[in-house]
């Protein structure tokens, strides 16, 4: 019985919030495939058993009138079952010209203050006929892939990824914060810091990198996401903007400490891992996109103390 998940999401944090209702649905149907507006999700599923293919749909995704070709690409995977993770009267009509007999989705005009985790969480339950549908899973890895990992960076040394990268400039706390964090942690520890960003920010990252006092440091910008993945696993905390890697190191099991600046809670309520900090003056309840907080409300000696709090 082939299952299939739509997930109608570009960024790749916004699919691994997913990632555990997709899991739930393996558990009861068998390995699923993912269809998936995300380039690079299929990189960061490979070594998952849950998952069996994870297909990148670059087109037929804006116009109505472009059902009929994505019901075409949907009939070739000969799914049996469809669930639908978004609301698109469009997406489940092009599965019923595919030809899926059964096909599971939102309520299609519910798209206004849709809460990711809340409706995503409730949707599986009541499709899978379940209770207390789980929020967040285990993040998979190959184990030799994770020792050769561990067996290059600095085991006796506490090993935090700072996530310096992000969607825009409006959720980044700053080069000038992050080079301060890392200067201030060296004068009273041992720490290596993994810095995690995209190959279109490599600007941030020399920023940051051409301040540091220290050589404790890698940068992971110019590797793939499958090679970053190892590193962000065997590191023992997260830091930074709310980003991508903030959700696999919560979903190893790691405490990730995320800067609300301009992106709603819900995308990080799903997870016990979360220590999310938002900006001085402000309640977590209000931030959302387009508050566009000043980034230095949250002090460098405010992060130190939750890394001191969460580290020990």
């Amino acid at each position: 019985m082939k299952t299939g998940i739509y997930l109608s999401y570009s960024g790749l944090g916004a699919n691994l919030i997913h990632l555990a209702y997709c899991h739930q649905v393996a558990k009861k149907y068998g390995p699923v495939t993912i269809i998936t507006l995300c380039k690079n999700l299929k990189e960061a599923l490979a070594d998952d058993p849950l998952i069996e293919n994870v297909f990148y749909l670059d087109k037929f995704t804006k116009k109505f009138f472009d059902i009929f070709k994505l019901g075409k690409i949907l009939r070739k995977f000969n799914f049996e079952n469809l669930l639908i993770f978004y609301p698109s009267l469009r997406i489940y009509l092009a599965a019923k010209i595919a030809g899926i007999k059964n096909i599971y989705s939102y309520k299609f005009y519910k798209k206004k203050n849709l809460h990711l985790i809340k409706t995503a969480k409730l949707f599986t339950e009541k499709t899978l006929n379940i209770t207390n549908s789980p929020t967040e899973t285990k993040f998979y890895i190959k184990k030799e892939r994770l020792d050769k990992i561990k067996s290059e960076i600095k085991n006796d040394y506490f090993k935090i990824v700072l996530g310096v990268g992000s969607s825009g400039p409006t959720t980044r706390w700053g080069s000038k914060n992050f080079s301060n964090l890392v200067n201030n942690l060296n004068k009273i520890g041992k720490y290596f810091f993994l810095i995690l960003c995209g190959p279109n920010e490599k600007e941030i990252e020399n920023e940051i990198t051409s301040n540091l006092e220290n050589d404790n440091f890698m940068t992971l910008s110019d590797k793939k996401i499958y090679d970053v993945l190892p590193y962000l696993c065997a590191s023992d905390m997260y830091v930074g903007n709310d980003s991508f890697g903030s959700h696999v190191i919560s979903q190893s099991g790691k405490k990730s400490i995320v800067f609300l600046l301009d992106a709603p809670k819900a995308y990080t309520d799903y997870s016990k891992n979360h220590f999310r900090l938002v900006p001085d003056g402000y309640n977590i309840e209000e931030i959302t996109h387009g508050t566009n907080a000043d980034p230095n409300l949250i002090s460098v000696e405010k992060v130190i103390e939750t890394i001191n709090k969460l580290k020990n």
